[in-house]
């Protein structure tokens, strides 16, 4: 746990923050998913959002935050309205911290600022999704509230897994 909170930023990511946000995701997504994704499938999405390719969606995407400790790209978060069209539901489709600073708390704070960020844009409700295997992500989602009431099926090619949908209140 980080007690000097002073050191710990929440932000909206800029172009210039694409090369770490891509490492982020590149180390996060290993330490997540190996073992779950079969290997050549993650290493093809893996290399699919290289620097170029984050650069680009922190361009385009309305709200791709980063987190900072003591001024390092710690982690990131995108948001939005949710997918399944829901009326005032908003979604937050990843949010990652980087294996070197997960289990200290740090991903509550990005939680907390795409909440944030949605209840500003009026979406009252909350889902977010993760694979049932991934139980430490279902355990951050529990701690937080959201409760597992969603499930449907992403095919990686012949392996298909099984996402489960946490509602939050």
């Amino acid at each position: 746990m980080i007690r000097d909170r002073s050191l710990i930023k929440v932000r909206s990511a800029k172009a210039s923050d694409g090369e770490t946000v891509a490492r982020v995701f590149k180390d996060a997504w290993r330490n997540a998913y190996t073992g779950i994704i079969p290997a050549l499938h993650l290493e093809r999405m893996i290399r699919r959002r290289d620097a170029a390719w984050w650069r680009q969606a922190i361009k385009s995407e309305s709200c791709l935050l980063v987190l900072e400790v003591s001024g390092a790209v710690a982690g990131y978060a995108t948001c939005g309205a949710a997918r399944s069209g829901a009326a005032s539901s908003g979604e937050i489709f990843e949010i990652y911290i980087a294996p070197t600073y997960q289990g200290i708390g740090l991903g509550e704070h990005l939680f907390e600022a795409c909440r944030h960020h949605l209840d500003q844009r009026g979406l009252r409700n909350l889902v977010v999704w993760a694979l049932a295997d991934n139980t430490t992500a279902g355990a951050f989602y529990w701690g937080r509230g959201g409760r597992p009431s969603l499930k449907t099926k992403e095919r990686f090619g012949l392996t298909e897994l099984t996402k489960i949908g946490y509602e939050f209140a």
